[in-house]
Parts: C-alpha cells; structure tokens; sequence
C-alpha cells in the first residue's frame, strides 16, 4: 500500500499497545483488512467514515480501495501513525480527533458516505442505535461495522430466537441487514475473549406512517421485560393495549415471538391514533 510499512512496524516504532479502556483490538491481517473494506461494494473515489481507526490498519485497506475517508479517532497516542498514513495518500484522509458520540459527522462530507469501522467494543451499540434511529432515507450510504458475534447475531435475529430482541427491530424495520463475515478471536491483538462478525446494513424505504420515535419505544418497553407478557411490558405505553386488541395481537404473547412486521403495524396503529 503506497510503499508502507507493515502494521506491526509502526505500532512497534510508535510504542503503541491497544487500550482495553478504549475497547480497542488491533487487526494486522491486510488480507482479512481488504475483505472487510470490499463488503460495502466499489469504494473508488466514495466518502468512508470511519470510527476508532486506531494506528489504521482498516484505514489503509479502505484508501487503497479507492475511498476518501474521514476517520474519529479519540486516542491521541494514534494521530502521528494516522499522519503518516494521510502523507502516503494526499488529500485522502482526514482525522478528527475526538469521541465519536459526541462528534457530529455530517459537515465532514459532501454527500452520504459509508460506515466502516472495526467499532470499539465499548461504543459499538450505542453508535449503531443512533444509526439506525437517524431521519430515513439516513445521511448513510450503508453500515459495515464489526461487532462481538453476539451483537452482530442480535442484528439479524429471527423472532422466536434467544438473539431476537429490540436491536433486531430497529436494525431490520427499514433496513437490510446481514452478517458478512464471522473474524476468529485470534485474529485480533491481543484477542478479545469472544468470536467477532462483521455485520452489513444496507437502508431500504421506511414503512408508511410508522415514526421511528413510536417503533424505538415500543421495542424498548416490550424488550425491556422480555420475559412478561404484552399486556404487561406495554402497559405503560399509551394506546398499545387498545392497539394489541384492534391488530388482533394476543397481549398474552411474549415480545420476542412478535414480528417485526407486526411491531411496525402496532407502532403505525399509536400513531394513526
């Protein structure tokens, strides 16, 4: 890639070691790294956000692909790395440092960019829900982002799974997901404890009359008490016990055997009123 230095080579020159308070791991694979960077599709010349680059082992896999990517990076021991690599590809590579909640990326780019970012592991949920609940069509092209398996199985989870739950909802309602790739644990450095995936999501047209506002609470009240009943984890909803009855949905039912389709006709039922 542009005559670079291996990976190892650079962390080793800049002293670096991955921080577990960062929730980072380190990929070093570049074969692994173009795989990940080839999901979205041809990336010649398209903006590429990035979250958590690290000392840019992605980040190199993404330029040499042909993107233009603008990366957030928070620790500040992996801008001189970064820098190095903005210098072997000019005027392709911005860095932000900065908390990637806290940042709003939208003035980084002109049109919508892909996503793709090995997501710190303690982020990772977070940044995606506030994706997903973005305006539709959202200011993103499409979403690959590597999570812990277990995360990505909950993106792409079937009703009547153990994994199917209120990511499930808000990931499949008006988009498409899929699970891309699984990455073994030692592929990373140092390994996390868990297996990791790389989960793609790509937006699709969003239902009529159906706000993601009334769709995010009626999945985060039915899955916060998973276990009960309807008529008991929506109480506190008001209008869902009446909607339940009007759908004909049995309030005896437990949230993880409700479709996503019937959640997003019960969310279209509260705000028809």
């Amino acid at each position: 890639m542009s005559g670079l230095p291996p990976l190892r080579e650079v962390i080793r020159a800049h002293g670096l070691s991955a921080s577990k308070a960062l929730g980072q791991n380190f990929l070093f694979d570049g074969q692994l790294l173009d795989r990940i960077a080839r999901v979205p599709g041809d990336l010649g010349d398209a903006e590429v956000l990035e979250i958590g680059p690290g000392p840019g082992g992605l980040t190199r896999a993404l330029l040499a692909a042909g993107a233009r990517v603008a990366a957030i990076e928070r620790d500040r021991r992996c801008m001189a790395p970064l820098a190095e690599l903005g210098e072997a590809y000019p005027d392709r590579l911005r860095v932000i440092e900065g908390d990637a909640l806290a940042i709003d990326p939208l003035p980084l780019f002109e049109g919508r960019p892909h996503i793709v970012a090995n997501l710190p592991y303690n982020v990772g949920t977070a940044l995606l829900i506030g994706w997903l609940e973005a305006d539709w069509p959202p200011w993103w092209r499409s979403l690959t982002l590597m999570f812990q398996k277990e995360v990505a199985e909950r993106i792409v989870a079937s009703p009547g799974s153990d994994a199917y739950g209120r990511l499930a909802v808000l990931a499949q309602w008006r988009s498409n997901p899929r699970i891309a790739m699984s990455v073994h644990r030692s592929a990373f450095t140092p390994p996390p404890k868990v297996m990791s995936a790389v989960a793609h999501i790509v937006p699709e047209e969003a239902p009529e009359g159906v706000s993601v506002r009334t769709i995010a609470r009626l999945a985060a009240a039915a899955f916060g008490q998973r276990r009960k009943m309807l008529r008991q984890s929506l109480k506190g909803t008001p209008g869902a016990l009446d909607a339940l009855g009007r759908l004909g949905i049995d309030p005896t039912r437990r949230a993880e055997t409700v479709s996503v389709a019937e959640f997003v006709s019960l969310a279209r039922t509260l705000d028809q009123g």
